[in-house]
């Protein structure tokens, strides 16, 4: 269960911590005043997809934390985090520069730790998600989550993939001769090329910081003479008298103890001197031969060939290398290695087709077992004599990544009307009802503790929202549930209401919530009734007796 919220710099929201219970927790206020934004920060803490534009307008950066009831983590992952107390935390930054970091009870996660831990935490259904729920895709992945068939979907997909391997190499053996031979004598070709080179790892870097010194060799030696002789050479020569200058301040140092610093000073200015007029003599000595540089330049043009041909970098041109040999073996064994491949495909095929079908009697069970709880519970949503059904249909000579089956969720609004795909014949509210009556099915059986809907009352009017609202409010007596609303008849039925609201000035527009109680909420309410700003007696009067007939 979440038990507070804590959001820093988050969109429109400058500073905000509410806190939460057991129950129905409703989220009011005028459209724009930042309701959502409180659910997309509970799901960035939770994991979602970081966006620098989230970060309020000044900030450097922005900070979600959400503190959970210890038990709705899994055992495993509770160990996984080292989670021994009633209740963690979940800590979660960004800054503007897109970095990310994450914590649970203090200690660096990854988001995908972060993810994983968030899934078993917090249901979400978006405003947005109703697009999804028509997608065949989605359909089986929900029917897989109902149906806890996902780890042998994930090891049918696993099988899939492998025998696709080995059927592409089985393919690309059974090439022409000819093919075969035109593609032997490209690959060696080009092996040979990279071998004949024989490039090293940072070679072309080596070179690139050689070769302007070789380019100035000449201007290079002038310097250094020139230097070298300024240290050494004539009246004057700077080390020369940095060696009187040292021995004159070491016997000032040995009358005066005082005066030691700049002796030392001195001392350290004269090894430097003699440091580097040593280098300098290396340099002016140094022998740049123009045969050495037009090696180095031929050199150079080689290996950019090189990469330009077969990789960006040298590591990747020896990469490139190790490929050609290896399919050069393979191109040279083809012939051994099809029959060993045939009978590799054959075997792999008949278990692919024995895990589809093991997973389609899986799915079929867990299919009548979710068209049967969705039923159940969109039936008192004013859907009397709807029916809904889950189709699995299996196509056993098409097996893909995700088995055999083809999910589809059906509909029929009304008595005489055939089951139809639910994207061809559901309406805005309809499809708000199914999706609140699949999340419901799939809550009871994941026993995800905290549900959270975003405008789960899209399309729907006053009769059937309260219909809505009393359901959400079942579904609140053994999970925590979250809902944006604005319908004051689902508002009605919560037992926390949070009211938000937007302020703005010249400079800055900020959102804030606020736990409505008594009068205050009575006036909330009121507001959504009469659809004003402000709420008239009559509205305060209806909203006092709606409040009052979901309390009962």
């Amino acid at each position: 269960m979440l038990v507070r919220l804590e959001t820093k710099n988050f969109a429109i929201i400058d500073r905000l911590s509410l806190e939460f219970g057991e129950g129905l927790a409703v989220f009011t206020g005028e459209t724009g005043a930042g309701k959502s934004i409180l659910i997309e920060a509970l799901g960035f803490a939770l994991g979602d997809r970081a966006v620098a534009d989230s970060i309020r307008p000044g900030a450097q950066k922005l900070e979600v934390s959400a503190e959970f009831t210890a038990s709705s983590l899994d055992k495993p992952l509770r160990a996984r985090f080292s989670i021994t107390g009633k209740t963690f935390q979940i800590r979660r930054e960004l800054d503007v520069r897109g970095k990310s970091r994450a914590f649970i009870n203090g200690r660096p996660v990854t988001v995908a730790e972060l993810s994983a831990a968030g899934e078993g935490l917090v249901d979400f259904h978006g405003q947005h998600e109703h697009q999804t729920l028509v997608k065949n895709s989605a359909q089986l992945a929900l029917l897989d989550r109902f149906g806890a068939t996902q780890e042998l979907a994930d090891k049918t997909g696993a099988a899939y993939r492998e025998r696709q391997a080995v059927t592409a190499k089985l393919e690309a053996s059974r090439m022409s001769r000819e093919e075969k031979e035109r593609l032997l004598d490209l690959y060696k070709y080009q092996s040979e090329e990279i071998e004949k080179a024989a490039p090293r790892p940072g070679e072309d870097a080596e070179i690139e910081a050689v070769l302007p010194r070789l380019k100035n060799s000449d201007k290079l030696r002038t310097l250094a003479e020139r230097a070298h002789e300024l240290l050494y050479s004539g009246e004057g020569a700077a080390v020369e008298r940095l060696g009187g200058a040292a021995k004159a301040a070491a016997e000032l140092a040995a009358l005066d103890s005082s005066l030691s610093r700049p002796a030392e000073l001195i001392a350290q200015a004269l090894a430097a001197a003699e440091e580097a007029a040593g280098e300098i003599s290396a340099l002016k000595d140094d022998d740049a031969s123009p045969e050495r540089l037009d090696e180095l330049i031929s050199r150079q043009e080689k290996l950019s060939v090189l990469k330009k041909k077969y990789g960006a970098t040298l590591e990747a041109v020896l990469e490139r290398a190790q490929s050609l040999k290896s399919k050069i073996a393979d191109l040279e064994t083809s012939d051994e290695r099809e029959e060993e491949l045939k009978k590799s495909a054959e075997k792999l095929g008949r278990e692919l087709s024995a895990l589809c079908e093991k997973l389609h009697d899986a799915r079929s069970a867990a299919a009548k077992k979710l068209s049967a709880a969705v039923l159940k519970e969109i039936k008192p949503l004013g859907l009397g004599e709807v029916r809904f059904l889950v189709s699995v249909e299996m196509d056993e000579a098409a097996p893909g990544p995700d088995g055999a089956d083809a999910v589809e969720f059906l509909f029929s609004p009304n008595p005489g009307q055939p089951l139809r795909p639910l994207k061809n014949i559901a309406s805005g509210g309809e499809m708000s009802r199914v999706m609140l009556g699949v999340k419901t099915a799939l809550a009871a059986a994941d026993r995800v503790e905290t549900l959270v809907f975003d405008e789960v009352d899209a399309g729907v009017g006053g009769t059937v929202g309260r219909l809505v609202g009393e359901k959400l409010a079942r579904i609140a007596k053994t999970r925590q549930v979250l809902c944006v609303t604005h319908l004051p008849q689902v508002a009605a039925w919560a037992g926390r209401h949070f009211v938000v609201s937007k302020t703005s000035t010249a400079t800055a527009t900020t959102a804030a919530a606020r736990l409505a109680q008594d009068a205050e909420r009575d006036t909330e309410i009121a507001r959504m009734l009469g659809g004003g700003k402000q709420a008239s007696e009559t509205s305060l009067r209806h909203a006092r007796e709606l409040i009052e007939e979901c309390a009962a």
